[in-house]
């Protein structure tokens, strides 16, 4: 099954805001006014001549402290190489414009797994003048360094770990930081969750890189290791429930009565009729 890269993103960046802006663009959160904050409906373009529709990711309207005027911050997550990308930004910011009228603070978050260098300008220029020089903000994941966000008790880092520069050799160290990342923040269950199923989906360690796993939880100091294990318990049994749910459906639709259901699976028919309903 294909990953909705840009639904997850979306989900995320849009949860933890000023969380995203303190972490990559600390100048610009000195100004914002994170009082005021509304998330606008997802706007849908179309490029004439390419036939094809585009779906701006995230956009944000908020204050600037001190000023009456209102700011649009254009948040686009770009999930594979796009040469054209930097003319794209470039339209949806003039669209943008066109429509709202106010200033527009343009973001783009490379997260594909490619290392290159990508332009964060689009110019049209001739040999005889220069007629436009368009500049947009950019987060490129895979060039940072996750070692150096670990010490930041920063949702936004947490998650956005298994989309930077790590080695394979690293995945298992990876995971440990982002458990004790999780443990310190003390977020609420829905956040957690939320964390924690954005960084599986990008990173799944093997059941041989999740056993050396718990071995080196094994060797934290004794608090630590006590509430990293048992997040790692709690989120073992969720998926585990997740599986068991989706074999009960899948025995349902198949035509299997709950008592047969019960007999195979060793559930109460009571058990088995509540999964049932929540499909």
């Amino acid at each position: 099954m294909s990953i909705d890269h840009d639904r997850l993103f979306k989900q995320l960046i849009q949860t933890f805001f000023e969380e995203f802006i303190v972490l990559f663009f600390p100048a610009m959160h000195e100004h914002i006014d994170f009082h005021h904050l509304s998330f606008l409906s997802e706007e849908l373009f179309t490029d004439v001549t390419a036939g094809e529709k585009y779906r701006v990711d995230l956009l944000v309207e908020t204050k600037l402290k001190g000023e009456d005027g209102l700011v649009i911050v254009h948040i686009e997550n770009q999930s594979y190489v796009q040469p054209s990308f930097p003319e794209r930004m470039f339209i949806y910011f003039s669209r943008l414009f066109e429509k709202y009228r106010k200033n527009i603070v343009p973001i783009a978050v490379f997260s594909y797994d490619t290392i290159r260098d990508e332009p964060s300008t689009f110019t049209l220029q001739f040999p005889f003048g220069h007629v436009l020089d368009f500049r947009f903000f950019t987060v490129e994941l895979r060039k940072q360094n996750w070692r150096n966000y670990i010490r930041q008790d920063n949702p936004i880092a947490a998650a956005l770990l298994s989309k930077m520069g790590y080695t394979e050799s690293e995945r298992v160290e990876l995971k440990k930081q982002f458990l004790r990342m999780l443990v310190r923040m003390e977020l609420d269950e829905a956040k957690q969750r939320l964390l924690f199923g954005f960084f599986e989906t990008y990173v799944k360690l093997s059941d041989e890189e999740e056993r050396r796993l718990r071995s080196e939880v094994n060797e934290m100091e004794t608090k630590e290791k006590e509430q990293v294990l048992e997040l790692m318990i709690s989120y073992e049994r969720q998926g585990m429930r997740q599986g068991m749910k989706h074999l009960i459906q899948t025995m349902a639709r198949k035509g299997m009565s709950v008592k047969d259901i019960a007999n195979v699976t060793d559930l109460t028919e009571e058990e088995i009729q509540k999964l049932l309903e929540k499909e």
